[in-house]
Order: C-alpha cells, then structure tokens, then sequence
C-alpha cells in the first residue's frame, strides 16, 4: 500500500485556530481540512507546509512545534500519513485559492464541523492538547 506523507497547519491567532473547507474542485469537496499539502521529493515537512500554505492561502507562516502524525485509509491502496504543526501567522492578507471558505474556531467549537476523516484524529488530539499549545503559543510571543 502506498503512503502519501501529508502535512497540515494548526494556524493560531487570537486563541482561535484556522479550518478550511475543501472546494467543489477537490476531492472530498465540502469536508473541513486544516490546510496543507502533499510532501515533494528532497522537501523537508516543515518546507512542504510553508510551500503550501503560501501556494493555498497566500499568507506566510511560522512553524512553532507539532503534533503526532495520524495514518488514514481512504482507500485499499493509498494510506495517508498526515503530519499536523502549530503555526503562527506570519505576514500576509489571507486569500482562498483552492479552499471554498474558512473559519477561525475555538476549542469548544471544533468538533462542531464536517471534518474530513483522516483531520478527526488531529482534531481529537488539538482538543486534548489545546491548553498546553496555548501555553507554547504565548511563550513563543513573548520571545518574538
């Protein structure tokens, strides 16, 4: 079985993080992602998101950790392995390219949208860790 080794941005601000809605032109269109993209040959996780972020949102971000990778079958021959990381907003006006709309939740709103399936696991472990990226998240302002 093939593994597609994926990464996606848990993109902070204001104690809110960014979701995505995928677009009709997508596959899974209409389910909630956080956004990222497919790693490219010789590209590092952390060059792959920064890559796709400003290629599916026009804005640049900064890497401050991460959280556990979850492995998802979408099918009997491609396994996702999605690789989520905290980010910050870095500079830029946000801008939707391939995403039909975005929304910007609070914990307690998380698990109230249609979350693609290989994104409900990283949802679980956002909702358990959230006090504790919160704290990485003020302590990383206070040094920048």
């Amino acid at each position: 079985m093939e593994v597609v080794s994926v990464t996606c941005a848990l993109i902070f601000l204001d104690q809110k993080v960014l979701c995505a809605q995928r677009s009709e032109a997508m596959q899974l269109p209409g389910l909630w992602e956080f956004p990222g993209g497919k790693i490219e040959k010789g590209e590092s996780p952390e060059d792959c998101l920064i890559r796709e972020i400003k290629e599916e949102l026009a804005i640049s971000i900064n890497i401050i950790g991460s959280l556990r990778s979850n492995e998802h079958a979408y099918s009997d021959v491609k396994v996702i392995r999605l690789m989520p990381f905290i980010c910050v907003w870095g500079s830029g006006k946000l801008k939707l390219v391939e995403h039909q709309e975005v929304k910007w939740l609070a914990k307690e709103e998380l698990k109230s949208l249609n979350w693609a399936q290989a994104d409900i696991p990283i949802v679980e472990d956002l909702y358990v860790n959230w006090n504790n990226i919160q704290e990485q998240l003020v302590e990383y302002n206070r040094e920048n």
